[in-house]
């Protein structure tokens, strides 16, 4: 999938950013409201939509194609951008051969929203069909589309429109050479269109060059991903279908669990995650990445706490409204991977208290309280609980049911961890619905040893070193 360095990949960080939160010397405030949050069940219950851009004869279809095949054990649907062209009017028809065809005024937008909008959220939908002999979008009988779990929109200027780029979870560029392109144009349109070689060539010059130039490359740098070579590009596009079955299946389990996020994953994110499941990475690499994956997390969790409203005077004299952070807020880290977590909590809440919990394990399925030093007052606080693998759910259980115990109420517990598997995600969100679970990826499962997969393996020992020789 080119050549791009992995440390330019992943180097842009997005997340919502807390540094400088103090916790101290901050007064009382008068009005209390719960952060608006859209809550993981609606934002998961719509299906994961895939954007497909490139120029004409890139190999677009191609690639669709074989993603639709790779995915056939899902609902998935394909949308043309081409269905959206406007029908020419009787002056147009008269003069088709100066129709630019490639220019985004050519296409209704506001029809492939409104669509693209019914799709999201459940509705079938009836999809014209343009025809290029008549040049109008109501000559042949409209497709029906029904919601599906995958929905792929294909077109020359997908990207174009910030609108339709919003709509999508992976954005995807397919960078084919131009004459290979050209190439191509001219044995479909001469076969598929009955088109003279000459006419192609005019308006391959006048209109689909220029429109390439102008219009469809600078879109490039919108996509997640670009796919050299289109259909000929195999290996790029299993990885593609291997990240979408990931999300996938991020997607089916907060359907089940409104109170499980899962951080927006990003390519960078994605190389991060890459970085730190490899066997052979060195230690000072993965502590780099794995903190840099731990902050994104932590920062993610402080967006799930209660604010107050606050208004401040900015340096032009003006009133800002905004927001003030909770301040009655403690870490709780679980010994000893989740000690890997408090540097960042540190780094985003300047003089937070971090308590201890230790527990042994004892087998697969016993757990053993063996330390605990908590703050006096955790039973007024929020308490942000770290631990950087969901495995099983037993040591989460056995720390979950400390901090209740301590008088922590359920909804102010927040669990921050890396990976969960399915199984530790099933056996916490039951037994503590109130409680709030913050990871970054969900794996595939646990195997016979009960240890996650593909996993990191023992995150402590590889963090601290103590897997060395």
């Amino acid at each position: 999938m080119g050549s791009t360095p992995v440390e330019d990949l992943i180097e842009a960080s997005s997340g919502v950013h807390f540094s400088g939160f103090h916790l101290d010397g901050l007064g009382p405030s008068t009005i209390e409201v719960e952060q608006q949050t859209t809550s993981a069940e609606d934002v998961h219950k719509q299906p994961f939509v895939i954007g497909v851009a490139g120029g004409a004869a890139s190999g677009k279809t191609t690639v669709c194609d074989m993603i639709i095949e790779q995915l056939r054990d899902q609902r998935v649907v394909l949308v043309n951008q081409d269905s959206f062209y406007y029908n020419l009017t009787p002056a147009e028809l008269t003069r088709v051969q100066e129709y630019n065809f490639d220019h985004p005024d050519a296409f209704d937008i506001e029809q492939l929203l409104d669509v693209m909008e019914k799709l999201k959220h459940g509705q079938a939908v009836d999809i014209s069909k343009y025809d290029f002999k008549s040049y109008k979008n109501d000559v042949l009988p409209p497709r029906r589309v029904n919601p599906s779990d995958v929905i792929i929109l294909e077109g020359i200027l997908i990207f174009h429109d910030p609108r339709v780029r919003d709509l999508m979870n992976m954005k995807i560029f397919v960078d084919t050479d131009a004459d290979v392109r050209l190439a191509r144009r001219i044995r479909r349109d001469t076969v598929e269109k009955g088109r003279d070689i000459a006419m192609i060539l005019d308006q391959y010059s006048k209109f689909v060059k220029p429109a390439f130039d102008d219009f469809i490359l600078p879109t490039k740098k919108y996509a997640d991903i670009i796919i050299p070579r289109g259909g000929d590009n195999p290996v790029a596009i299993d990885l593609i279908v291997q990240h979408i079955r990931t999300k996938l299946g991020q997607h089916d389990l907060c359907k089940i669990y409104p109170n499980l996020y899962v951080i927006h994953s990003t390519f960078q994110i994605r190389g991060m995650h890459t970085l730190i499941r490899d066997s052979q990475i060195t230690k000072h690499d993965f502590v780099f990445y794995a903190d840099r994956l731990i902050r994104l997390v932590v920062e993610h969790g402080l967006g799930h706490l209660p604010f107050t409203e606050k208004q401040v005077i900015t340096p032009t004299g003006s009133v800002y409204t905004g927001v003030d952070f909770c301040k009655r807020l403690c870490g709780v880290s679980v010994i000893r991977s989740g000690e890997s977590m408090e540097n960042a909590l540190r780094a985003c809440c300047k003089g937070i208290k971090i308590g201890k919990i230790l527990i042994h394990r004892e087998g697969d399925n016993g757990q053993q309280l063996i330390y605990e030093k908590l703050p006096r007052d955790i039973s007024d606080r929020h308490v942000l609980l770290l631990d950087p693998i969901l495995g099983t759910g037993n040591s989460a259980v056995q720390a979950i049911s400390l901090l209740l115990k301590k008088g922590v109420p359920e909804s102010n517990i927040i669990f921050l961890n890396l990976i969960s598997a399915p199984e530790g995600v099933h056996v916490v969100c039951k037994r503590f619905p109130r409680i709030k679970i913050v990871t970054s990826e969900i794996e595939i499962g646990l195997n016979e040893d009960f240890r996650v997969i593909p996993g990191m393996g023992e995150f402590g020992d590889r963090y601290f070193g103590t897997d060395e020789d």
